[in-house]
């Protein structure tokens, strides 16, 4: 067989692979889509995997971030504790100060810590430059990417007070620290120059250690900075560990979204590669035998086979790496600014390991029909190649045939069962398909759901201030601000009351209080007035209604192992009262635990924010301005919330959602059109005799798509479901992962007519993957399809 050697294969090779070419380019296409969906898959996987443990080591975050009082130490003294035992890179001192800014429309943020850098590179806390570039110059402000938003673009103007002549910042650019070190940056003189009395300067120094301390390291640290230096120069410290509990509190929902989608798109894209090549492969069973007939091997068609489908399969793989990376980058910066992490990018050994996963797949799904081909006797193959084995689908044909429909839909609706293994992988295609989309649409009406029962006091449109300092503020602020008086809260209330557009308003406060049968201190939050408007999303029973009631988070049942209608034991300020548990709220704010009361049971306390509704119409900033003026001649304040503060959580997982959705729909869609291509070009002959019988290109279209319409409604019957239960199964994890359970409201989100939808939805995707080869079989000629094999 001398004459069948390597050149004789290749021509075989070529002359397969060229013949073919509507299906060598649905095999490149389908696997090109599979790839894709699976390097995107993978690397959203990986990227859910300690997030904040690799951008803090990308970033070289700061262990340890200290402020000092730089009347107390200078400059030298602070540098000199870089040689403190344990530090083994320091960066700063950097001038701070805490400030106000005020964005184009009047609305004014909390107090943020404003840092000097000449620039986002350092030695620890190497910061990431997002969007923008760095401000060179005194006049322009970074801020970071929590305030990315309408509020904050590129190029607009911020001041540091609402006076007309105050001084004027323009936003250069948007930058990330996974540290955590400041809200908002800008050159080292222009610091200097906003220090005031009221905004007192103070000095930042950034250390790191090796090895990473744990909680009782990082205090003997700042024990020994302390020590260092005069007594009253640290000002505060912030331990890397907080940042990290916050960090990985706030990526811990998004892991079994990612895990089901990741999952999703690797075995459907398995299921896809393996039936393409399978298919395509089975589908030249004649001409192997043909081969046979002229004196090829067993071994030769083997390996001919084999290259025919790693040919056009290989050009999918390398197209799929490069367009998977490509579609990689958005979603990995909608996880980076979820997570709130920096610098996530595809690792290197997700692209590999999909690559050789993808060879062995192709390799195995051309194998064994290879394997099968080549030990046929040679009449045999010809003959099993010329058309589906016979008798297998007959019983299927009769049954169609009773039901009262034209005769090209019952023949179609009949002609899955002639190849049952490529039905089945037509079936799976579709149904993973219709699950995606399901438990996408279900996800994305859940996460509206959250947004709507988020923390209250973030719902407000303007947020009063009485000016009394509060015990959860953050790192202590500069200086000695105990002379700034406070607002007396009736005088507050009166103020806002009397304020033109006011529709609601509440009192609140926050406090450390003890409860009975939990260790260390709680935060009770304290309502005073019409706090109906403040209630939040309830699991189960009701809102606060009155005094001796108290509403507790998930968190604070799993701890305390009490449940709804039990009294427990709040203790604050040495004033103890015994209160019953209403009611069980789904509270995300945080990971600290929170319980809510009524003022009324604590007398002695008054509130130190009022959280305002505002008349339709009336434009919050303005309303917060008129306020403010009245409320700071006695020591309180105004603000409107600004809609680029809130959470952009849900929005990132929805847009995350819908592209990975798409992508999987298209991998649905082209495993079908594989299919559909496959047995119209097996059925070519066939549809020429039907043709010559007088069949129109109407009822041949009809033909093609009926043989996928009962695949699809099977398909959207299966799909459907599983996305149901894969929304239910996945929605309570993201819950338990962020210490809550879930509302109804947030559970209960499908209604009949948006599943039948989506079950159409899944027809749908058969019937587009079929539509192609559909218009192809209607057009061809009846004597081409007569002459073709």
């Amino acid at each position: 067989m001398r004459g069948f050697g390597a050149g004789a294969l290749g021509r075989v090779v070529r002359s397969g692979v060229g013949r073919r070419r509507v299906q060598t380019v649905v095999i490149a296409v389908a696997t090109m889509m599979a790839v894709a969906a699976a390097v995107v898959a993978g690397s959203l996987m990986v990227a859910a995997e300690a997030p904040f443990d690799r951008a803090f080591g990308q970033q070289r975050g700061a262990h340890l971030t200290a402020e000092f009082d730089p009347a107390e130490a200078d400059t030298a003294g602070i540098e000199g504790t870089a040689r403190l035992d344990g530090v083994t890179a320091t960066a700063g001192p950097y001038p701070s100060a805490r400030i106000h800014v005020v964005d184009a429309e009047g609305r004014r943020t909390p107090e943020l810590l404003l840092v000097g850098r000449s620039g986002p590179r350092a030695d620890v806390d190497d910061l990431d430059l997002t969007e923008g570039r760095w401000a060179t110059k005194p006049g322009e402000i970074v801020l970071g990417t929590s305030f990315i938003g309408p509020a904050f673009e590129l190029g607009s103007t911020l001041r540091i007070s609402e006076a007309a002549d105050g001084p004027a910042l323009t936003l250069v650019g948007f930058a990330t620290s996974v540290s955590e070190t400041a809200e908002a940056w800008v050159t080292p003189a222009q610091v200097r120059a906003l220090a005031s009395k009221d905004t007192p300067l103070a000095s930042q120094m950034l250390y790191r250690f090796d090895p990473a301390p744990s909680k009782s390291e990082i205090g003997e640290h700042r024990e020994a900075l302390a020590a260092a230096l005069p007594s009253d120069a640290l000002l505060g410290t912030q331990s890397y560990l907080d940042t990290k509990r916050a960090a990985d509190q706030g990526a811990a929902p998004t892991i079994p979204f990612l895990i089901a989608f990741g999952v999703l798109g690797i075995v459907m894209s398995v299921i896809i590669v393996a039936s393409v090549i399978s298919g395509a492969v089975g589908v030249g069973l004649r001409r192997i035998g043909i081969l046979k007939a002229i004196g090829f091997t067993p071994r030769q068609v083997v390996r001919a086979y084999v290259a025919q489908a790693l040919i056009p399969a290989g050009a999918g793989i390398a197209l799929g790496v490069v367009l998977g990376n490509l579609l990689a980058v958005p979603l990995l910066a909608d996880t980076e600014q979820a997570y709130g992490t920096a610098s996530l990018s595809v690792a290197w050994w997700v692209d590999v390991v999909v690559v050789a996963g993808a060879l062995l797949v192709v390799g195995i799904a051309a194998l064994v029909p290879a394997l099968r081909a080549g030990r046929l006797r040679t009449v045999e193959a010809i003959a099993v190649g010329r058309a589906p084995r016979t008798g297998r689908g007959r019983w299927a044909h009769r049954a169609a045939g009773r039901l009262p429909l034209p005769r090209a839909v019952t023949y179609g609706l009949a002609a899955p069962f002639a190849h049952p293994v490529r039905a089945l992988a037509m079936l799976l295609a579709v149904a993973f398909g219709t699950v995606a989309a399901t438990f996408a649409v279900g996800l994305t009406a859940s996460l509206n759901a959250v947004g709507t029962a988020q923390d209250p006091e973030d719902r407000a449109a303007v947020t009063a201030f009485t000016g009394m300092p509060s015990p959860h503020g953050g790192p202590p602020p500069a200086g000695d601000r105990s002379e700034i008086p406070a607002v007396d809260p009736a005088q507050a209330r009166a103020a806002i009351e009397a304020q033109a557009g006011t529709a609601s308003s509440y009192g609140k406060t926050q406090e450390e209080a003890t409860v009975a049968g939990v260790s260390g201190s709680v935060r009770a939050g304290l309502y005073q007035g019409d706090f109906r408007v403040g209630g939040y999303e309830m699991i189960s029973g009701h809102w606060l209604t009155g005094p001796g009631q108290v509403v507790v988070p998930s968190r604070f049942l799993e701890t305390t192992g009490a449940e709804v209608g039990d009294t427990v034991k709040v203790t604050l300020h040495k004033d103890t009262r015994a209160l019953r548990i209403v009611g069980e709220a789904f509270d995300t704010s945080d990971d600290t635990l929170e319980i809510h009361a009524d003022l009324t049971d604590f007398p002695a306390i008054q509130p130190r924010v009022y959280l305002i509704e505002v008349d339709d119409g009336v434009d919050p900033a303005q309303y917060a301005q008129k306020l403010a003026a009245a409320l700071r001649p006695l020591g309180g304040d105004a603000m409107a919330n600004s809609p680029s503060e809130r959470d952009n959580f849900a929005l990132i997982l929805q847009s995350m959602a819908a592209l990975l959705t798409l992508m999987l729909v298209c991998v649905a869609g082209l495993g079908v059109l594989n299919s559909v291509v496959l047995d119209t070009r097996e059925r070519v002959h066939d549809l020429g005799v039907c043709k010559a019988l007088g069949m129109s290109p109407r009822q041949t279209v009809g033909l093609v798509l009926a043989s996928v319409a009962g695949i699809g409604v099977l398909g959207a019957l299966l799909g459907v479901p599983a996305g149901f239960a894969l929304h239910g199964y996945v929605l309570p994890v993201m819950g338990h992962a962020a210490g809550t359970d879930l509302p109804p409201s947030v559970l209960d989100v499908y209604d009949v007519p948006q599943l039948v939808l989506l079950g159409l939805a899944g027809i749908l995707i058969a019937l587009l993957g079929a539509l192609l080869p559909a218009s192809w079989a209607a057009r061809s000629r009846t004597a081409t399809a007569l002459r073709t094999e």
